[in-house]
């Protein structure tokens, strides 16, 4: 396991950790599998989930051909409803029900972990990888990295002591946080979504593309902290040494 996430209890600090799953063919989900196939796409973020009410639901946003998307999903028979909304011409938001596979539930009940939060967004890759921000007590993320299956090629590329100011949130202007807490307060990103650009624009006294401008400039940000190269503490969780809990280390 990780010496790095050891704490004693005089130290009993929360940490952050970016794990990267690298998934089979196998096990990927078909929408996983056409993301890394189709040439005309680029990148599938999971923003939002939520487990109530039976069918799981999930709110993705997508870069890449709108229409491919579309007709490939329709053939996904685990998929009760989909609805697509545009974004830009390359990019749009996937309003998902789906029934996950039994794989997907074995690694996804990993981290139904009390002392764990996984930091939206999700990021799906072409390289056929999910990429993961997860807070939480040390204790309950070795437990994670210890009950992920084996067949998952699993690689912790940062891991440390968790500061919001570090976020990617503090790349953002002031403006762009402004329109950006607008628009969550109204709704847009809410699962359904209850506002729109134009909801969000009459609110802020702004043109819609305007709002539309900023929110892509920020969401740009966001992602651009999400895809920074490993840091040194990457290191694969597979062979890694023994937990050593004598002593806190980062």
């Amino acid at each position: 396991m990780l010496a790095y996430l050891s704490v004693t209890a005089e130290h009993p600090r929360m940490k952050h950790l970016r794990v990267r799953f690298g998934f089979p063919p196998r096990t990927r989900h078909p929408m996983h599998e056409f993301l890394v196939e189709h040439p005309e796409m680029a990148r599938e973020e999971l923003w939002s989930w939520s487990f109530v009410g039976g069918t799981p639901t999930c709110l993705f946003r997508v870069e890449g051909d709108i229409e491919a998307y579309r007709d490939r999903i329709a053939d996904v028979d685990s998929v009760t409803e989909c609805d697509l909304t545009p974004v830009t011409d390359t990019s749009f938001y996937a309003f998902v029900r789906a029934e996950p596979s039994e794989s997907e539930w074995e690694w996804m009940l990993a981290f139904h972990r009390t002392g764990l939060v996984v930091m939206p967004p999700i990021v799906y890759t072409t390289a056929g990888e999910a990429v993961f921000e997860v807070l939480g007590d040390p204790a309950d993320l070795r437990g994670l990295l210890g009950e992920l299956p084996d067949r998952i090629d699993t690689t912790v590329d940062r891991v440390g002591e968790y500061d919001r100011f570090r976020s990617s949130a503090t790349r953002l202007t002031d403006r762009q946080r402004e329109v950006v807490a607008t628009a969550a307060e109204l709704g847009y990103y809410t699962v359904p979504r209850t506002a729109t650009l134009a909801d969000v624009a009459a609110v802020l006294g702004v043109a819609a593309s305007t709002v539309s401008d900023h929110l892509r400039k920020a969401e740009s940000a966001v992602m651009s902290s999400v895809a920074e190269p490993p840091s040194s503490t990457s290191a694969s969780t597979r062979g890694a040494e023994p937990v050593d809990d004598s002593e806190p280390k980062v």
